[in-house]
């Protein structure tokens, strides 16, 4: 019955009780392979990943060993090479004083109680689950704000053990360090950031930091770029760190220069400067009694100013020195006050002139016997103003309403000796007469001259 079932495929028709003691009785161990046995699909090969004499802890021979302590304990210092590969720099931040790059640190050492036995001499590459379980240098970034290894989509750690027990343990890393920058020159500036490794626990006496390859040791991405800053350099170098409490202690340094792009703030802050410095000059050619058009573009300019320093500085870290920046506004911002001062001066004058020339005519006696004023006003004899004088001097600095007249006519009052008599009391009077237009005729030369001065001065210096 058993041997009719197994011909069918099964063992249906047979009770549980006869089958079990048909299979006690030998029943199922017949004589001969069996169809199934036979078939292709199950002829598989042993699966090596089952045999626990296969697994890399064994393999590795790790728990032979106490991996809580560096590769030859007591003997020399471990050598561990490094070298480093630069993916990005992320943000450079004058503010905070910091910078933020991504990177990938190899370590290289070698550990003989990894050693393995192999035919091929072919490594073996493991992820971060073997590492917690092997003594690795413990390596950390100095005057770091904030570091982490990527875990995206799992942690971004890798261990290679070779058979003769060399061993490479790298990582992918964001860290923000800090970065003493000197803003003295900002934004005319080059900057040096540096990144320091260094072990935190083992000295110089249980561990040899170094670059494996020197200056080669440190990989750029070609495609790295800032938008403010161009990088002109990466190079690297080795130091030792002294702690008063725990000793020397090897340290590595990767340096890189940063030189600021100009142009952003020759748009920005620069050229707005300047130009409000030349639009604060226009109220020189605007007549001095225009009042409402002068005050209010001298107000305006300044203003302008204000809001270009304070947005600047808003930027910028609150340092107790001067950047070159500063100088550059505060000069543009003293040249913008300076115009609307020397408004205020003309103006001042100017009243002064009028309340005094008020007062001259107030003294002279009346003037209605000559004839005609104005052929008076052209004759040189009499008024010692030549035809030049007229057409040169216009109407400056003097009112429309009557003054030039009124002081010609004073003057050809005083040549007389019967009037002079009456009035020598009053001779401080005659010379008194100041040409206020005379400073905005001035001012248009010296401000644009002294400020194109300091511009020579300033970019020579900075640049």
């Amino acid at each position: 019955a058993c041997a009719a079932g197994q011909q069918r495929g099964d063992c249906r028709g047979i009770s549980a009780k006869r089958i079990k003691s048909q299979l006690l009785g030998g029943c199922v161990a017949s004589t001969g392979p069996t169809p199934t046995a036979l078939h292709p699909i199950y002829k598989r090969s042993p699966d090596l990943t089952k045999n626990p004499m296969t697994k890399s802890e064994q393999l590795l021979r790790i728990d032979d060993h106490d991996f809580t302590m560096r590769p030859a304990f007591g003997g020399p210092p471990i050598p561990v090479g490094v070298d480093v590969q630069v993916e990005s720099i992320d943000t450079i931040s004058e503010v905070d004083m910091d910078f933020t790059m991504t990177l990938y640190l190899r370590h290289y050492w070698k550990d003989e109680r990894l050693s393995f036995p192999s035919t091929n001499n072919q490594s073996m590459t493991f992820d971060s689950r073997l590492v917690k379980k092997i003594w690795v240098p413990d390596m950390f970034f100095v005057h770091s704000k904030r570091s982490f290894i990527h875990d995206t989509t799992t942690d971004n750690v890798m261990l290679r053990v070779y058979p003769d027990g060399n061993v490479l343990y790298s990582l992918r890393v964001t860290v923000t360090a800090m970065c003493n920058m000197d803003l003295s020159r900002f934004p005319l500036d080059t900057q040096t950031c540096s990144l320091e490794i260094e072990s935190y626990a083992y000295t110089d006496d249980d561990l040899m930091l170094y670059w494996k390859k020197g200056n080669e040791s440190l990989n750029t991405d070609d495609r790295i770029s800032l938008s403010q800053f161009l990088i002109q350099k990466f190079h690297t170098t080795t130091k030792l760190a002294f702690y008063s409490s725990t000793g020397w202690y090897n340290r590595l340094y990767i340096h890189f220069t940063l030189r600021r792009h100009i142009f952003f703030f020759l748009l920005q802050t620069y050229f707005p400067a300047t130009l409000m410095v030349m639009l604060s000059w226009v109220s020189f050619w605007i007549d001095r009694r225009a009042v409402p058009a002068r005050v209010p573009l001298g107000i305006t300019t300044v203003l302008t100013m204000s809001t270009i320093i304070t947005g600047v500085n808003a930027s910028m870290p609150r340092v107790s020195y001067i950047k070159a920046v500063d100088i550059y506004l505060w000069v543009s911002f003293v040249f913008v006050f300076l115009s609307v001062i020397e408004y205020a001066a003309v103006n001042y004058l100017s009243t002064v002139q009028e309340r005094k020339e008020r007062k001259l005519r107030e003294r002279l006696p009346c003037t209605c016997g000559i004839g005609n004023p104005d052929e008076m006003m052209i004759d040189p004899q009499i008024t010692g103003y030549g035809s030049m004088d007229v057409n040169t001097t216009g109407n400056y600095g003097i009112p429309e309403n009557g003054g030039r007249q009124e002081r010609i006519l004073a003057q050809v009052a005083l040549n007389d000796p019967q009037i002079t008599g009456q009035v020598k009391a009053s001779r401080s009077y005659v010379n008194i007469w100041i040409d206020t237009h005379a400073i905005d005729k001035y001012s248009r030369v010296v401000f644009p001259g002294a400020y194109v001065l300091f511009n020579i001065i300033y970019w020579s210096i900075y640049s």
